[in-house]
């Protein structure tokens, strides 16, 4: 259990609704759905409405910073079906990477896979007390594109297992490289944070606002988002 998911929930029935697309970018294809995640009728690009409306403040803070540059929206919305979905084949293309058959290992080998997973992806609870982020319609994953549409270089990719994935990574180094692609973070974390949102500790990509994380980050409860799911 993560520490956030002590915080209590008070569902507000908030309706998921799609993102301004006109306003904001995308990636396409949505990598997930492009791997066979089980989205079926839902969309990865729906957030809850007050997040959605955030989004667009967040865009706005942006264009203060660099002219021409938008939000461009990685993953929204994750039904818990494609949670686990995500988190079985991150599980087995990092086993890959070390040069192992995730299904051939050892119970605790497997574990051990999975615990460096876990770091980074939530796990698929059915238990409404403990919804995974992205379940919830709260959370995004964003990065940035340039006023040429553009992908801004934040120093590493999204969903990457590793250190250089949390926000500060590159704040120590003192090359010239490491210093834009902490600039470019900064920006995209305070044209966020004036919004409204929290960042996840270990992602520079990923943001909430109204669910558990958010509230535990920002020392609010309860937290106003539980799984949508169902609605």
């Amino acid at each position: 259990m993560k520490p956030y998911q002590s915080i209590a929930i008070q569902e507000c029935g908030e309706p998921l609704v799609p993102l301004a697309l006109d306003r904001l970018t995308v990636v396409t294809p949505h990598p997930y759905q492009a791997l066979g995640a089980p989205y079926g009728d839902r969309s990865p690009y729906w957030v809850r409405a007050s997040v959605a409306k955030a989004l667009l403040q967040a865009q706005q803070h942006l264009q203060t910073l660099h002219s021409g540059w938008r939000i461009q929206i990685f993953d929204a919305y994750r039904p818990i079906p494609v949670q686990q979905f995500m988190v079985d084949y991150t599980a087995h293309e990092l086993a890959q990477q070390q040069g192992q058959n995730f299904e051939t290992l050892t119970l605790p080998e497997q574990e051990a896979i999975l615990a460096q997973v876990n770091q980074f992806w939530a796990t698929p609870s059915q238990d409404p007390t403990t919804p995974p982020p992205h379940s919830t319609g709260a959370a995004v994953d964003i990065t940035l594109v340039d006023a040429a549409g553009q992908a801004v270089d934040m120093g590493s990719p999204i969903d990457e297992i590793s250190a250089q994935s949390h926000p500060d990574h590159f704040a120590p180094f003192a090359d010239p490289d490491s210093q834009q692609f902490h600039t470019h973070r900064c920006h995209l974390r305070q044209s966020l944070s004036q919004a409204g949102f929290q960042q996840h500790p270990n992602e520079w990509w990923h943001f909430s606002l109204g669910d558990q994380l958010w509230a535990w980050l920002s020392q609010t409860s309860p937290a106003r988002y539980g799984n949508a799911d169902k609605l």
